[in-house]
């Protein structure tokens, strides 16, 4: 959530500040500011909506040349968006400038006693709370700004990245990091910091990425310092070589990063089981599986945590762990799991999944199941990201950066790593024959095609999109491994066209739902060969005789939905375990064409972050 770019070195800041700023628009935002150190004075500009706005205000109000600058995209926490709450903050000096990913929980405390030494403030943020509390630890401390950041943040309950700025010691930014992602790029006589790698990509390729309660101090020509924040002890940065490209981040020829991202789908699943999936020799290698077989082996029981569409992935997980490896499972929300003094013990095994790596409340189950002596395995898409490093092992699903607010191939190529472990742990268990294993690999491996075949009803899907997408409502049905594909569906349509819909097992219909259904409700439903197909059958002629729209996602061939559906999908066969995979693409396509049509932002709805970095 939010995201910032700053930079010092011998480039003008503000041309790479605002394309910074333009890459991390995936990350959600409502308003956006930069401010500019021209060798003598600072010069700010901030205002509510996109960062092409703030780039025709600021080059019509501003000087823009400097060496040095601070740029932020804000998602509203304290205080609604507006051009005064927008980032970055000035103390109330002036001196000391901030920019501020995060919530400080303990504001008002420390905002009272702030005023009550003359403070005064602007805007409704925490930010600028922090900001002013900087200077006061400086001025009444008389301490450089590095040790006030160092002071005032252990004074400070709650999460934060930071960078800050004084212009009377123009030559260095003090970063610090906690719970909120930060990288520092390395460059010739330069620096850059950013959320994450993308604003700074094209400039260099190594980059120090932020442990949290940890600070930096950036200065020109000089190496990096970092301490930790709570003990004043150094730490050693680590400079890692960035794997990201620039055509990674770009459209490439699309419309929208979501389009490009859902047909990326064939090469991202791919490029998750390569290497790992090696069915002419009829095995899975995974680094992580392999080196803790033990653990899964001798697990009393998987707990899957996660948020949003990979919490869906989970549920697709759940069936195929109990199904296929005999190992029971629980999926939990990570924002509930965390609060509800869950029952963990040594001999469970916590999947955490999430693509950013950097989900709050995921990371704070993480935390919680090892304080309880849980084994902890990862799934996540961002090499080097927090969740990566806070687990005892894990797994990268290689789906490459994924821009998009709405999760495409991050869903798929999560499923795709989690069947790769229940299929390993359902051989090493003995419960897979050596020929029913190779079916399934061969299965897999077959559906990246498969996925390509299914991306070709985009045409169908597009007419389909255009008689619903003045729909107020929708229903999404499914049974057994494509109920979870339901909710995700749901989800997509919700988050990207706003039209409400909801996702249940086909049978829960007859528990409510049914209620909601009449000629003006269309209903998808998901209706394979495989599993419960003769009682799926059942729900959609029900849904036809109360005369709701059936729009059925089925197996190439289906001659019985045909014959009651208003409207037919076809995907290519495959075994049920696997049917999410194809599924769901579909799904994905209608929500995106519904969403265009309605004349909605695609790669950025509205409230929406890509990555929840605050609770």
């Amino acid at each position: 959530m939010c995201g910032i770019v700053a930079y010092m070195g011998n480039k003008d800041a503000y041309p790479i500040i605002i394309k910074g700023l333009q890459r991390l628009e995936y990350r959600g935002y409502d308003s956006a500011g930069v401010v500019l150190y021209d060798g003598q004075d600072v010069h700010l500009s901030k205002t509510k909506g996109k960062v092409e706005d703030l780039k025709n205000k600021a080059e019509a109000s501003i000087n823009t040349v400097g060496k040095l600058g601070l740029g932020h995209t804000r998602w509203a926490t304290h205080g609604i968006p507006n051009d005064i709450n927008s980032h970055p903050h000035y103390s109330n000096s002036g001196d000391l400038v901030i920019i501020h990913n995060g919530i400080i929980e303990n504001y008002e405390t420390l905002k009272k006693a702030l005023q009550e030494r003359g403070y005064v403030f602007e805007s409704d943020t925490d930010t600028e709370v922090l900001v002013n509390l900087i200077e006061e630890v400086k001025k009444k401390e008389g301490v450089k700004l590095g040790k006030a950041v160092q002071i005032a943040l252990n004074q400070v309950v709650g999460a934060y990245a930071i960078a800050v700025f004084d212009k009377t010691k123009p030559d260095e930014i003090v970063v610090a990091k906690l719970g909120s992602p930060l990288a520092i790029g390395i460059g010739e006589d330069e620096y850059f910091i950013a959320s994450d790698a993308s604003p700074f990509i094209e400039f260099t390729n190594n980059a120090v990425y932020l442990e949290d309660e940890e600070m930096a101090i950036v200065r020109r020509g000089k190496e990096i310092k970092l301490r930790k924040i709570k003990d004043d002890a150094i730490a050693y940065p680590t400079i890692q070589e960035l794997q990201l490209n620039i055509e990674e981040i770009e459209k490439g020829g699309y419309d929208h990063f979501m389009l490009k991202e859902i047909y990326e789908q064939p090469r991202a699943i791919m490029d998750t089981y390569r290497g790992r999936l090696r069915t002419e020799q009829g095995i899975i290698k995974m680094a992580g599986i392999d080196q803790n077989l033990d653990k899964f082996l001798n697990a009393n029981r998987i707990i899957i945590v996660a948020c949003g569409t990979s919490w869906h992935a989970g549920l697709v997980a759940e069936y195929t762990f109990e199904d296929l490896a005999r190992i029971p499972v629980e999926v939990e929300y990570a924002s509930e799991f965390r609060y509800r003094n869950p029952v963990i013990t040594e001999n469970d095994v916590l999947i955490a999944i999430s693509q950013s790596g950097e989900t709050a409340d995921t990371l704070a189950a993480i935390k919680m199941a090892k304080e309880k002596g849980a084994f902890v395995f990862g799934v996540c898409n961002v090499v080097g990201s927090s969740i990566a490093r806070e687990t005892h092992a894990g797994a990268y699903t290689h789906a490459g950066p994924e821009i998009g607010v709405a999760s495409t191939k991050a869903f798929t190529t999560q499923i795709t790593i989690l069947t790769m472990i229940a299929l390993k742990l359902a051989k090493e268990k003995g419960v897979f024959s050596e020929s029913r294993f190779h079916e399934y690999l061969t299965e897999l491996e077959a559906i990246p095609p498969k996925v390509e075949k299914a991306l070709e009803s985009n045409v169908l899907i597009e007419q389909i999109a255009e008689v619903y997408k003045d729909s107020a409502n929708c229903l999404y049905l499914g049974r057994g491994y494509n109920f979870p594909v339901a909710l995700e569906g749901a989800l997509k349509l919700k988050e990207i066209s706003y039209i409400h819909a909801e996702g249940y097992p086909a049978a829960e219909m007859k528990h409510g739902p049914i209620a909601l259904i009449d000629d003006q409700m269309p209903v998808v439903v998901i209706a394979t060969r495989k599993g419960h197909y003769e009682k799926v059958i059942s729900n959609i002629q029900e849904i036809k005789s109360r005369h709701g729209k059936i729009i059925a996602v089925v197996f190439e061939g289906d001659e019985m939905v045909q014959a009651l559906a208003d409207h037919v999908i076809e995907v290519p066969e495959t075994i049920e375990p696997l049917s999410p995979l194809l599924t769901t693409i579909p799904l994905q396509l209608l929500s995106y064409h519904i969403a265009l049509m309605r004349g909605c932002n695609v790669d950025q709805p509205r409230n929406l972050a890509k990555s929840v970095t605050v609770e």
